[in-house]
């Protein structure tokens, strides 16, 4: 059993977008040259998340629209974290959408579904922020 850790680091411009980072992790699963196992991401910020899902720019406009209804960022007072920082949508925008996700390592590819694509989701961005991958298998 062999296992390999690598960080993903992003510095988003604004303050939310969802960044298809499947190429990073086909990318660093082709270093760990494991060929059976699982992949394991996620994000290393209580305000940033990763899940799967289509990479269709209407479903990405839909999340947001979603997101922000269910917890939108102003007026930031209806919020009791906020104080030092204006962040608590961003809080529950994560929960929402989740922490990390765990796909299967088969032949040396991801085991996707058709269409899924891992995300890095960034609700409170202008800063730099990372992703965790581990891969762990034979």
């Amino acid at each position: 059993m062999k296992s390999y850790k690598k960080e993903l680091w992003f510095n988003i411009r604004g303050r939310r977008e969802f960044i298809n980072i499947t190429p990073q992790v086909e990318e660093t699963l082709r270093e760990s040259g494991i060929r059976e196992g699982f992949v394991l991401c996620n994000a290393m910020h209580i305000t940033a998340s990763v899940f799967i899902n289509d990479d269709e720019s209407g479903l990405h406009h839909d999340f947001e629209v979603w997101l922000e209804k269910l917890a939108p960022e102003k007026p930031y007072s209806q919020y009791r974290h906020n104080g030092f920082e204006d962040n608590a949508d961003a809080h529950l925008k994560r929960t929402v959408m989740g922490r990390e996700v765990v796909v299967a390592v088969t032949g040396g590819a991801l085991d996707f579904g058709p269409w899924e694509q891992i995300f890095y989701g960034e609700f409170d961005g202008k800063r730099k922020k990372r992703v965790l991958v581990k891969i762990i298998g034979e």
